[in-house]
This record gives structure tokens, C-alpha cells and sequence, in this order.
């Protein structure tokens, strides 16, 4: 198994935005060479979160409007007030928007790529820019081809077993 990391630098350019950090993940996993493993990419930001959504631009919008109705930004937050934090960027908000969403995302590598759905991309929340960002990605793996256990049809069990025993739950197949 082995283990490589590095840190990405990058400049947002907004107050608020999102981020496709899907092809940096792309090439960190193929220049690693790991063919099967998993990735991390961490934020190491308290006002710069990850996540795992569509990129899609109408999307992007309606997540950028959805936080910014969570958290508001015409209320009074003590961090922002000089007489009780040291803070003067006075970005509660960013902070408060940062901790509905994660600071990492664990992806599956398999045949040397993310393991993503269709529409799935890693996406960068800028919640207090414009600014320099570091990400961190972490690729633990395996080099050479291992065969998974889903790979191997012959290991699993196909007879219908129900979940709680009951007839309506979905079926699952286990391995033997």
C-alpha cells in the first residue's frame, strides 16, 4: 500500500463560490499512479468547506442562495463585534455557512479513477474570498491490479434474501 499526499493552492475570486475540484482529484489520482484505494481532499479552512454535488450552474446559484438564506447575513454576530473577538473580517457568516458543510471528502479510487456517480463533482465552497485557499490530497492505495471482491460474481451468493424478513424489503445478495 502506499500513500502520497500534496497540497493545491488556489485564488477564489468571489465572496462566495463554488469550486469543481474534480479534475485536480483526476490528476492527483492518476499521477499517483494508485490504481485501487481511496482519496482525501480536505479544506484547511475554517470558511472554505467540501462537498460532493452537481456542478451545474443554475445549481451553483440555488446553493449559494440556499446558504445564504440559512445563515443571514443583516443579523448581529458576536464574532463580528469589535468588543468581542479580534476578528476583523467580520465573517461569522462564512464560519456559521462552513460548519453546515464538510471540511473533507473521502472518495473510492478503482481502475485508477474516482469512484464518482454521473453527476457527482468535488466542489470547493468559497464562504469568505476573495482569498488564497489550500486543499490538501491525500491518495492511499494499491499500484498493481487487485482483484475487488465485486469483481469476483463467482464469490457471490444469489439466492433472494429478505431484509427483516419481511416480504416488501429489497432484496440484498450476501457474500459467501
Amino acid at each position: 500500500m502506499e500513500t502520497q499526499s500534496k497540497t493545491v493552492c488556489l485564488q477564489t475570486e468571489k465572496k462566495q463560490q463554488l469550486i469543481d475540484l474534480t479534475s485536480l482529484l483526476n490528476e492527483t489520482i492518476r499521477a499517483s499512479g494508485v490504481r485501487d484505494g481511496m482519496a482525501g481532499v480536505y479544506s484547511q479552512h475554517t470558511t472554505a468547506a467540501l462537498f460532493v454535488g452537481e456542478c451545474q450552474a443554475a445549481l451553483v446559484d440555488d446553493v449559494l442562495d440556499f446558504l445564504t438564506r440559512l445563515v443571514d447575513d443583516g443579523l448581529d454576530y458576536k464574532h463580528n463585534c469589535p468588543e468581542l473577538s479580534d476578528c476583523e473580517r467580520k465573517n461569522a457568516t462564512s464560519h456559521l455557512r462552513s460548519m453546515l458543510l464538510n471540511h473533507s471528502v473521502m472518495v473510492p479510487i478503482m481502475d485508477g479513477k474516482p469512484v464518482l456517480g454521473q453527476f457527482q463533482s468535488i466542489l470547493l465552497a468559497e464562504l469568505d474570498g476573495p482569498r488564497e485557499r489550500s486543499v490538501h490530497v491525500q491518495v492511499v492505495g494499491d499500484r498493481a491490479r487487485i482483484p475487488s471482491f465485486a469483481s469476483r460474481s463467482a464469490d457471490w451468493d444469489d439466492g433472494a434474501d429478505d431484509l427483516r424478513g419481511s416480504s416488501d424489503a429489497k432484496r440484498v445478495r450476501y457474500l459467501r
